[in-house]
C-alpha cells in the first residue's frame, strides 16, 4: 500500500477523511504516496493555529526568526540531491533541474535569514517642534499561500521565507498535483523549530481549502500564484474583504532575434526559454520574433537543435525534457498545436513521444509561419510549444513584442547595444533578458510582471517586504 502523507496542523499531523494518489507523470504505475485532502473544518483549524501564534511569532526577535530560516535553508542544502529526486519524480522536470530547484528554495530561506535581521525603520525629523517621527514595518498577520505544480518547492519557498521572515504566520495550500515537495519542505520547517501554528500544511482542493483562505476574516492576505481566471476571482474577493492581495499569473513572454544576433546564442537561449522544465514555466519563451534577415538560419538552427534533445524519464540521467505534468496538460498542448496547424502554421516536432514506461511524453513543437493574430500567440499555452513570428526590423519586433495582454518577462538576441537598451526601456514587461533565456531568475532581486501578468508587490529579494509587512507611523513628543 502507498505511504499516506497527512496535513501539519498546529505543529501536529492530522489526517483527512479522503486522500489523493500523487503520481509520476514519468511512469503512471510509479504512485508516490496518498496525500491528504483537508476539508474546510481542517482550513479553519489552520488557519485559527496561524492566528494565535501569531500573537508570540510577531514579537519574535530577529535572531529567533533568522535562526528558524537558516536551518531550514541549510537543511534544504544538505538534502537537496534526494529532495530534487523527489521533486522530477512527482512533478515531472529533469534531476538536475529538480535538484536546481531544492538548491534555490535553500538559498532563498538563508537570503531571508539575513532579511530578517535587516529590517529596518526611519527616524524623522518632524514639521512641528518637538516631535520626531517614527516610521516602521509590522507584520501582516496570517497569510495564505496558494502555490503552482510548476515549482513545487522554490515558489512554496518565496512565499513562507518572507513570510516567517517579517513575523507573519502561514497556511500554505501546495497544488493538488505535487503535494510531495510542500510536505518535505513544512516539515523541515517544523524540525528547524518553528512554533506551532506558525507553518501550517493543508492539501487539497482549490474549491475547498483555497475557498475558505479568502472567504476567511482570519485571514489577513493571499499570495497566489496559478491561472489568470483563479487570481482575477481571487482579487476581487479580496478587495471586497479588505485582505491584501499578491498575484502571479500568466506570461506570453517573446524573445526577439535581430538580424545582428549572434546564431548560437540566440539558439541556445530560445532552446532552454522555450523547452527545458518542459515549457512548463510562466517565464517560458512562447513567442519567437525573429526578423527576417536572420529568420530562415534561426528556423533551421532550431529544428537542428532540437533533434539532439532526449525526451524521457525524468529520472534518466541523459533526459534533457521530461513529461507534461498530467494527462489534462498534455491534452491541452495537442489542443493548442492542432488550433496553431488548423489556423495555418507549420508545426515542426509535437507528437507524442513514447517511452519505456507509461508517461505523459510530448516532443518539443517549433510552429512557423505565424502571426500575431493567431491563438497560439495570443493565449498561453504553459508546455513545449514555441511558435516563430517573422518581423520586418527592431521596431516592428518590438511593436509585436508589446502586443499581449500579459508582461512577465521578455528577452532580446542581439549584439547591438543601442537596440538592448531601447528594448530593455521599452519592451513593457516586469523582467528583461539580454542574450540569455527569458526563464531564470535570482532570488536576490524582485520577480514579478505587469499587464495581466502580475497584481501587487513584488515576489523576491528585498521587495518582497512591500506585501508582508504594513508601515506605521509614530509621532513622539521630545
Amino acid at each position: 500500500m502507498p505511504q499516506q502523507f497527512a496535513n501539519f496542523i498546529n505543529g501536529e499531523w492530522v489526517e483527512s477523511p479522503e486522500v489523493s494518489p500523487n503520481i509520476n507523470p514519468s511512469n503512471l504505475d510509479d504512485v508516490i504516496g496518498e496525500f491528504a485532502r483537508a476539508d474546510a473544518e481542517q482550513t479553519q483549524r489552520a488557519i485559527r493555529a496561524a492566528a494565535d501564534a501569531f500573537a508570540t511569532w510577531s514579537l519574535s526577535t530577529p535572531q529567533q526568526r533568522f535562526d528558524v530560516l537558516d536551518r531550514t535553508g541549510s537543511a534544504l542544502l544538505e538534502r537537496k540531491e534526494e529532495l530534487g529526486r523527489l521533486l522530477a519524480r512527482e512533478e515531472g522536470k529533469t534531476v538536475a533541474e529538480g535538484i536546481g530547484e531544492v538548491g534555490r528554495a535553500g538559498q532563498i530561506f538563508k537570503f531571508f535569514a539575513g532579511e530578517a535581521l535587516r529590517i529596518g525603520g526611519e527616524i524623522v525629523p518632524s514639521v512641528r517642534p518637538g516631535l520626531t517621527v517614527e516610521v516602521t514595518r509590522e507584520p501582516l498577520g496570517v497569510i495564505g499561500l496558494i502555490t503552482p505544480w510548476n515549482f513545487p518547492i522554490a515558489i512554496p519557498a518565496w512565499k513562507i521565507a518572507p513570510a516567517l521572515a517579517y513575523g507573519n504566520c502561514v497556511v500554505l495550500k501546495p497544488a493538488d498535483l505535487v503535494p510531495a515537495s510542500a510536505w518535505e519542505l513544512v516539515k523541515i520547517i517544523a524540525q528547524a523549530g518553528a512554533p506551532h501554528g506558525v507553518i501550517n500544511l493543508v492539501m487539497g482542493r482549490g474549491t475547498v481549502v483555497g475557498e475558505a483562505l479568502v472567504a476567511s476574516p482570519l485571514v489577513n492576505a493571499i499570495s497566489f500564484t496559478g491561472s489568470v481566471a483563479t487570481g482575477r476571482a481571487i482579487a476581487a474577493r479580496c478587495v471586497a474583504s479588505g485582505k491584501k492581495v499578491q498575484l502571479e499569473m500568466g506570461g506570453k513572454n517573446p524573445m526577439v532575434v535581430l538580424d545582428d544576433a549572434d546564431l548560437d546564442v540566440a539558439v541556445e537561449a530560445c532552446i532552454n526559454g522555450a523547452f527545458f522544465s518542459t515549457g512548463q514555466r510562466c517565464t517560458a519563451s512562447s513567442r519567437l520574433i525573429v526578423t527576417e534577415g536572420i529568420h530562415d538560419r534561426f528556423v533551421e538552427a532550431m529544428k537542428a537543435r532540437m533533434v539532439t534533445l532526449k525526451i524521457g524519464d525524468a529520472l534518466a540521467a541523459e533526459t534533457h525534457i521530461g513529461p507534461v505534468v498530467d494527462a489534462k496538460q498534455l491534452q491541452q498542448d495537442e489542443d493548442y498545436i492542432r488550433i496553431a496547424r488548423e489556423e495555418g502554421g507549420e508545426v515542426f516536432g509535437g507528437e507524442r513521444v513514447p517511452g519505456a514506461s507509461k508517461g505523459y511524453f510530448l516532443a518539443p513543437a517549433l510552429i512557423t509561419g505565424t502571426n500575431n493574430a493567431m491563438r497560439i500567440n495570443r493565449e498561453e499555452v504553459f508546455g513545449p510549444v514555441a511558435s516563430v513570428v517573422k518581423a520586418k526590423d527592431y521596431d516592428e519586433a518590438l511593436a509585436l513584442a508589446n502586443d499581449t495582454e500579459f508582461g512577465l518577462s521578455a528577452g532580446i538576441c542581439t549584439t547591438s547595444l543601442r537596440h538592448a537598451t531601447h528594448f530593455k526601456r521599452h519592451v513593457q514587461a516586469g523582467m528583461v533578458m539580454v542574450n540569455v533565456a527569458t526563464a531564470g531568475v535570482d532570488y536576490h532581486v524582485p520577480f514579478g510582471g505587469r499587464k495581466g501578468s502580475s497584481y501587487g508587490p513584488r515576489e523576491q529579494g528585498s521587495y518582497a517586504r512591500e506585501f508582508y509587512t504594513i508601515v506605521k507611523t509614530a509621532y513622539v513628543a521630545s
